[in-house]
């Protein structure tokens, strides 16, 4: 049997936002079997608990650009698909995530300081079996250029083209059938980016406050500015990075093989959505 995971006691860490800017304490705590991730808002009134499985609606909460946003109005959690990221690459089935504002810090710009957390607690295996769930036929979305479709599999493999008009960018194909180990090292360090011509733009519509050149690789027509990669390819790598986080939000791991073409956050949870419907039409084998 494959258990469930949770962390061994509590943490915490300080940031900033990468989208609004502002300052946020995240605290991780332990939590029991069956009782899924779920985000506490402690900076409102009442402090609101939110399980993920109950405040994600892929038509209500495309919200703010360039981030994966959970719940409406005042009641959100913003930027969650690098955290989430984390706890799928970790194996992680049950947590409680509690922030002081309305994002989630954005450390480097990757998973990786997300992953060093989760380790410096401890990992606890739990008494129940993990729910997973296990594809009886293909599923697709597209939209556009883009195209994201995923095939039953005995395991999580993700083939992804990113294919952008930045000669420094170009096209870029990564195939990788993920575990926590390779997650680990060659998806959890790989970093968000946005196009140099982007930047200006992007910071006009009060996007990328908490953005610098050191957690954000801005790229211009020789490759990043005042910085370097990580890997040759890190932006495809850091796109499955995205596409790991938020088909997480289903609330369990999937045997699956991902193939996407130009997917973004829209797109990826679109198949989010509908991943949900495969779920409840008792689709699941653990």
């Amino acid at each position: 049997m494959i258990r469930q995971r949770t962390i061994k006691g509590q943490v915490e860490i300080k940031g900033i936002g990468l989208q609004t800017g502002k300052e946020v304490i995240l605290t991780l705590k332990t939590s029991p079997a069956n009782s899924g991730i779920n985000f506490i808002r402690a900076d409102l009134p009442n402090k609101p608990f939110l399980n993920i499985r109950s405040i994600f609606n892929p038509d209500s909460n495309q919200g703010p650009e360039r981030r994966t946003t959970l719940g409406v109005g005042p009641l959100q959690v913003q930027t969650t698909e690098h955290f989430l990221a984390a706890l799928s690459g970790m194996g992680i089935d049950n947590i409680v995530a509690q922030i002081d504002n309305v994002e989630l810090p954005g450390l480097d710009g990757s998973a990786k300081g997300f992953v060093d957390l989760l380790k410096e607690t401890g990992i606890l295996e739990q008494d129940a079996p993990k729910k997973i769930l296990e594809l009886a036929r293909p599923v697709w979305c597209e939209k556009g250029e883009s195209l994201i479709t995923i095939f039953p599999s005995e395991r999580f493999q993700i083939s992804y083209t990113l294919s952008y008009k930045n000669p420094s960018l170009g096209t870029q194909f990564l195939d990788i059938v993920l575990d926590e180990g390779n997650f680990e090292t060659e998806i959890a360090p790989a970093r968000t980016f946005c196009l140099e011509d982007e930047a200006l733009e992007l910071l006009k519509r009060g996007l990328g406050k908490g953005a610098d050149y050191e957690n954000t690789l801005v790229i211009g027509k020789t490759g990043p500015i005042k910085n370097k990669f990580r890997f040759p390819d890190e932006p495809v790598r850091h796109k499955i990075l995205d596409l790991i986080g938020d088909l997480y939000l289903i609330g369990m791991p999937i045997k699956g093989h991902v193939v996407a073409l130009k997917s973004g956050h829209s797109l990826n949870m679109e198949l989010a959505r509908k991943l949900r419907e495969e779920v409840g039409n008792g689709k699941r084998g653990n």
